[in-house]
């Protein structure tokens, strides 16, 4: 397939394009730019996708520009949000966007000058301007109406907290973004999630009024699950792609546990993976020869081989046969392998040596009450260091420690706590 958006529309990932004449505008080699506000100091599971599609832009001979936004980072997108983000300090946001740009380079490698990525930070021209001059060339060429028809303004102008006039103005700064990289580096399509759908045009329009020129913007579909929650968020949060902030066992894990009704959709999204071998994974899906979460273990091994490498998706393959009960029975050897990549507490040897399964299970919160512990045991799915436990009155002692400083329990098959005893 020769053209990027055939490719991404028979890929199932084109959310929505500005304008149809775009499949023959990337009919040669263009720049496109994706922008990233630096928020936070990692990525996670929801950049990815745009990442993926940058990668895709680039596989087809496109140049990709990357804007981390030093300067929109400081006033906050509103975009997908129903109140207004902290705002950050400058060195916050720079040092956010210094860390970010080291995630990405490793997605979008320099090795051809061709399409090797271009960094560029908004802060850089926005610095330089005025406000006069801002709402001079910039603020005049927008109507107020039609800023208030966006839905990201609606939906929080309808908010209990509303909208302050920062965040209102998120759109001129985004949409200027466009017309200074058409100026300095021909970029003529900016690519971003469905939610950004409002901003995109803004940015289109205004080129078209500043500078009489044909730009385009594409989305793809946000990742949210069948159910109607967004896939990438957890109690405990975003599941991030730095191993800094999420363990590449704990990032395997959450990928490996995508519902059926999911995982085909997040087939197309995410992983490399050629067309055609997901559609046959989905095929095969449907018949009764096919063996459950099969689907899912690819997609699990294939994100994690994209995000952490090959010696990532070994760790986190590792620490799941060793973390998975009464497949693998932890000895002295494995735990030390995989200490460092399960979910873990710290507890004092006081508080587990003599103490029951029942006790301890609940104060490391692998289970939230006594009655469900009890429940877990009576039905089977208890373990110590992948051993079934059977007695509801079951006591640790010396003899259950690994290397005279690890337990590991476990509920049922999927979820396992590894206890550091201190």
């Amino acid at each position: 397939m020769a053209n990027v958006i055939d490719f991404l529309t028979d890929r199932k990932v084109i959310e929505q394009v500005t304008h149809p004449e775009l499949r023959d505008a990337v009919g040669a080699p263009i720049a496109f730019y994706y922008g990233i506000d630096p928020t936070a100091d990692s990525l996670h599971i929801g950049n990815l996708v745009g990442l993926i599609q940058a990668m895709h832009f680039a596989r087809f001979g496109h140049r990709p520009v990357i804007l981390l936004g030093g300067a929109t980072g400081l006033i906050g997108d509103p975009s997908g949000k129903d109140k207004e983000r902290p705002l950050l300090t400058s060195d916050q946001v720079k040092g956010n966007a210094q860390n970010i740009r080291r995630i990405i380079e490793k997605f979008l490698p320099n090795d051809d000058p061709q399409t090797a990525p271009i960094f560029v930070d908004n802060a850089d021209w926005y610095g330089k301007m005025n406000v006069i001059e801002f709402l001079r060339d910039v603020g005049k060429q927008f109507r107020v109406g039609t800023m208030m028809g966006k839905e990201s303004v609606r939906t929080r102008l309808n908010s209990d907290e509303g909208m302050s006039y920062t965040e209102f103005s998120y759109q001129l700064l985004q949409g200027y973004d466009f017309v200074h990289l058409l100026r300095t580096h021909n970029v003529v399509l900016q690519i971003g999630g469905s939610d950004q759908y409002g901003n995109i045009t803004a940015g289109t329009e205004l080129v078209r009024r500043m500078d009489k020129r044909p730009v385009f913007g594409l989305t793809y579909p946000l990742l949210t699950r069948s159910d109607g929650k967004k896939f990438g968020k957890t109690e405990k949060g975003a599941i991030w792609i730095d191993e800094a902030h999420l363990s590449v066992f704990e990032f395997y894990q959450y990928l490996f546990r995508t519902p059926d009704a999911d995982v085909i959709t997040f087939l197309r999204s995410l992983p490399l993976m050629e067309t055609e071998e997901i559609n046959q994974i989905e095929k095969e899906m449907g018949l009764s020869s096919y063996h459950p979460q099969s689907a899912q273990k690819r997609f699990a091994e294939e994100v994690t081989l994209l995000v952490h490498g090959k010696a990532g998706l070994e760790k986190a393959l590792k620490a799941t046969a060793a973390a998975t009960p009464g497949k693998l029975e932890f000895n002295e050897e494995s735990i030390g392998e995989v200490a460092q990549d399960m979910p873990n507490i710290q507890l004092k040897r006081t508080e587990v040596l003599g103490h029951s399964f029942v006790d301890v299970s609940v104060k490391a919160g692998l289970l939230t009450s006594k009655s469900e512990a009890r429940r877990l045991i009576q039905n089977g799915g208890a373990y110590l260091n992948g051993n079934k436990v059977e007695d509801e009155h079951f006591i640790f002692n010396e003899t259950h420690l690994l290397k005279n400083e690890y337990l590991v329990i476990s509920a049922g098959k999927k979820k396992s706590l590894l206890i550091r005893i201190s």
